[in-house]
């Protein structure tokens, strides 16, 4: 790769050099992005979270991108602590798992690599009652 060829980083072109843009600028704002849910992360969730508030269960939720986790937790009440936080930590992707939930009391429910497995437990599917 010569010195003067564009770098394209994040779908973005741009004409700085290659030493430059690897230790510039542009290393400096990726690592101050904060940790963020994705759209199909996102979409699980609240499909949980949707069906536990048409039960009556859950009322609120809160979203935290810091740094170097986020965090969705979920509430009883509002001014309530979070029953459960579902948390995505990428400096664990390649060793427990990159989510986690974790309950009131501290304990962590569940690790895992898929979002999907990992809500199974808090995630009450329903049930057909027969008459």
């Amino acid at each position: 790769m010569s010195d003067t060829e564009p770098i394209v980083q994040f779908g973005v072109r741009t004409t700085e050099t290659a030493p430059q843009a690897r230790s510039g600028k542009h290393a400096s704002a990726q690592a101050q992005m904060p940790t963020a849910f994705d759209r199909q992360e996102l979409s699980a969730i609240l499909t949980v979270y949707g069906r536990r508030v048409a039960e009556g269960v859950w009322r609120d939720y809160a979203i935290d991108h810091s740094r170097d986790k986020a965090t969705f937790s979920i509430f009883r009440r509002t001014s309530e602590v979070p029953l459960y936080r579902i948390e995505k930590q990428p400096t664990l992707r390649n060793k427990q798992g990159l989510y986690a939930i974790i309950a009131q009391t501290g304990a962590i429910l569940r690790r895992g690599h898929d979002i999907r497995q990992v809500l199974k437990v808090i995630d009450r599917q329903p049930k057909l009652v027969s008459i």
